[in-house]
């Protein structure tokens, strides 16, 4: 039993990786990693080649079944968030997934959502994922790109530097503050997309550089002065009053040297 335990302590952090990106929320990532043990440690694992493999399986199976439970609406992901104080680990920023990325995630079914998280993040042969959603392979394949797709136009990859990011988020910040509509539209991707989720606020998506500008200028100016950069999942942005007790967190994407979406979280749960 320790060397099994030692086992799975080495396969933990891959875990909590694939938990996270199927459910969004690190306190649910957390259980599902914890569930995953019990069952380990309840099963005759001698006989197992692949550890990994078969626990990433496991993993995944309890996620799922958490995700067909959940009711209908979307869930507000828990941005991992840092107070920006200084250069960040590259290998861990490198590992992270965007706030963005898990917007978009939640508006995928279970199953499309496990097959492109399993096949496009952590390369799991079709094969394994048709085992874990009782499909064929090539049903899954189809499942994994409808997600791809989904993914591909509302969540763009960041494509610019920690630096330039920083810089990117800096600009963003001090034009509303300033009020100034002209400079924020000038660090704003034409297509730019903004999107405000949790608390007791209604989502809303707006399109456009225009549009995004005067939202930002009409809801967020008041609260501007209260700004800080953060590291939000891995990518520059910003915390709103306190780490403890946020009012809001603000994640960016960057693409083409432009902020290509901004993801509002209004009285976030900050995942730990």
């Amino acid at each position: 039993m320790d060397e099994l335990a030692e086992r799975f302590e080495e396969n933990r952090a891959h875990l909590t990786r694939v938990a996270y990106r199927m459910l969004g929320s690190a306190s649910e990532a957390e259980d599902a990693v914890q569930e995953t043990w019990l069952r380990v440690a309840r099963s005759d694992t001698e006989a197992i080649d692949n550890l990994a493999g078969w626990l990433t399986t496991v993993v995944a199976r309890i996620c799922l079944d958490a995700l067909r439970s959940r009711r209908h609406e979307e869930l507000v992901p828990e941005p991992i968030v840092h107070i920006d104080d200084g250069p960040e680990d590259e290998a861990i920023l490198a590992d992270s997934v965007g706030v963005a990325l898990l917007v978009v995630l939640e508006t995928l079914t279970p199953a499309e959502r496990l097959a492109f998280v399993l096949h496009d993040m952590f390369a799991v042969p079709f094969s394994e994922i048709a085992e874990i959603l009782e499909r064929t392979p090539d049903a899954v394949r189809q499942l994994a790109s409808r997600g791809r797709r989904r993914v591909r136009g509302a969540a763009p990859r960041a494509d610019a530097s920690l630096g330039r990011q920083r810089e990117l988020v800096a600009a963003f910040l001090a034009a509303s503050r300033a009020g100034d509509f002209e400079a924020l539209v000038a660090v704003l991707d034409p297509d730019v997309v903004f999107r405000v989720r949790g608390g007791d606020i209604r989502p809303a998506t707006v399109h456009g550089a225009d549009e995004v500008a005067r939202t930002v200028l009409a809801r967020g100016r008041p609260l501007a002065p209260l700004a800080r950069p953060a590291i939000v999942n891995g990518v520059a942005g910003a915390i709103v009053g306190p780490l403890d007790d946020p009012i809001s967190v603000v994640a960016f994407t960057i693409v083409g040297d432009r902020i290509a979406s901004v993801d509002v979280i209004a009285r976030p749960k900050l995942a730990r």
